[in-house]
């Protein structure tokens, strides 16, 4: 089994330099290729040329005036011998005219192309020859060396060595390069990493100028690490929270037992006190299980039960349950709606998110006030159901903060609650693929629940 090479920037430099061999060998193959082709092309064709024009010399004036022809041409020297042969024999295969010495013995008497070595002055020289038998039994061959270009091809190849030497070396330099910056940041990032590790999750990974690869991971990496923070800095807030706000009734329910069984009062007094004992448990529990459905929202398991849902009804529904509590409460409630807002959800938490706005509004409107209920749908296609009152309203600093868990304004303080309602409203927002809106209403809150359907249909 052939084992993976390792990623590291070495690695890539020279897979970079392989592929880079390879393009230039693909380059240089049929570059070469089509040289030699060409040569051997234009080498041919110059033979035939110049075996037709002798023939035709030899056809019309005989073998005298060919043989003048030929010594004219060669000058009766061997000076062109290392490029250019001519042999004109009679059908004897005797020397008549050429720069040839004698009849090659590795070309045969039949015509055709032939490949042999020709005597030079100074060497052998690899030559092509070209036969043509003329009327009569004479005998041409014409050659051409095929070596002159030896020094051209070598200077090529040479070139093309030099090429790849040039980017291997450059390719293992870049890498090296490469790897050694790109382990310098690392290193810089796995120390920020044992920082964060260590406890310190203020700490973030050190960011570099420029538009690239790594820095964008880092500033990904470095809003995972906000998040991360700010959820153990939640969960931190949410501890202690829950350990004040348990603390208070625990400790009245231990008071009250303590009490009864010190003074051991009478059957009337002790139902009493089991009474109120009772609220205090009912008040722990409730702390529970509003976590655990905040806890269930968090984690989406609620989505999988999603159907069909009228959202003005629900609204309509969630008004009309608190209607008797409004008019006790001498508090003017009234729904309206623009109609039937289907949408994919949950009805249970739909409705308990309405209920807790109306249950949080009816708290702090005045005497004789009013709350409106209305269920409409945005020009964007959102659903927003809106509850608005008349009460003292929250400040725009804590808008943001009455949001978080256990979060409790200096305006309800003196009323019954553990700060979970709104936060509990805002995660069945979120879970519909939408957001809690607090805004003034000129006096009081307007607390808008705003759902997205198709948000939710892609969701669940």
């Amino acid at each position: 089994m052939i084992k993976r090479l390792r990623f590291s920037a070495l690695n890539v430099g020279l897979s970079y330099v392989a592929m880079s061999l390879v393009v230039l060998g693909l380059f240089a193959t049929p570059l070469l290729y089509a040289w030699h082709d060409t040569i051997e092309q234009s080498r041919t064709e110059v033979l035939h040329a110049d075996a037709r024009s002798m023939t035709n010399l030899f056809a019309r004036r005989g073998p005298d005036a060919l043989a003048t022809a030929i010594g004219m041409r060669v000058g009766g020297e061997l000076e062109d011998v290392e490029h250019t042969f001519i042999l004109f024999a009679d059908p004897a295969l005797a020397k008549l005219a050429g720069n040839l010495p004698a009849w090659p013995r590795e070309v045969s008497t039949s015509p055709g192309m032939h490949a042999a070595s020709i005597e030079g002055r100074n060497r052998m020289v690899a030559a092509v020859l070209l036969h043509k038998v003329l009327p009569g039994g004479y005998h041409l061959l014409l050659g051409r060396d095929i070596s002159r270009f030896e020094k051209l091809e070598a200077l090529f190849m040479s070139g093309l060595a030099g090429a790849a030497c040039m980017v291997l070396l450059l390719g293992v330099a870049g890498g090296l390069l490469v790897r050694r910056a790109l382990l310098s940041k690392v290193h810089d990032i796995n120390r920020a990493a044992a920082a964060i590790m260590q406890g310190n999750l203020a700490h973030r990974l050190p960011a570099y100028g420029g538009e690239n690869e790594l820095n964008t991971l880092v500033e990904t990496e470095n809003r995972m690490l906000d998040q991360i923070e700010h959820l153990v800095e939640g969960i931190r807030n949410v501890s202690n929270a829950i350990a004040h706000d348990l603390r208070t009734p625990l400790a009245e329910l231990r008071s009250r037992l303590e009490e009864l069984t010190v003074t051991r009062p009478g059957p009337e007094q002790t139902f009493i006190e089991i009474d109120s004992a009772i609220a205090d448990v009912d008040r722990v529990m409730g702390v529970f299980n509003a976590l655990l459905r905040l806890a269930e929202i968090d984690s989406g398991m609620r989505r999988a039960g999603f159907i069909e849902v009228d959202a003005s009804a629900v609204a309509g529904e969630a008004a009309e349950f608190y209607q008797p509590v409004a008019e006790l409460q001498g508090v003017a409630l009234s729904f309206t709606s623009s109609g039937p807002l289907m949408l994919a959800g949950d009805p249970l938490l739909l409705a308990q998110a309405v209920g807790n706005l109306i249950d949080n509004a009816l708290k702090y409107a005045q005497n004789n006030g009013t709350i409106a209920v209305e269920a409409s749908l945005r020009p964007d296609g959102a659903i927003e159901i809106a509850v608005s009152d008349d009460g003292p309203g929250i400040p725009d600093e804590e808008k943001n903060q009455v949001l978080e868990r256990f979060y409790r304004g200096d305006a309800s303080r003196s009323t019954p609650g553990v700060g979970l309602g709104l936060s509990l409203v805002a995660a069945v927002a979120k879970l519909h693929g939408g957001a809690l809106e607090l805004t003034d209403n000129h006096p009081g809150l307007r607390a808008t629940l705003v759902l997205l359907p198709s948000h939710i249909r892609k969701c669940s």
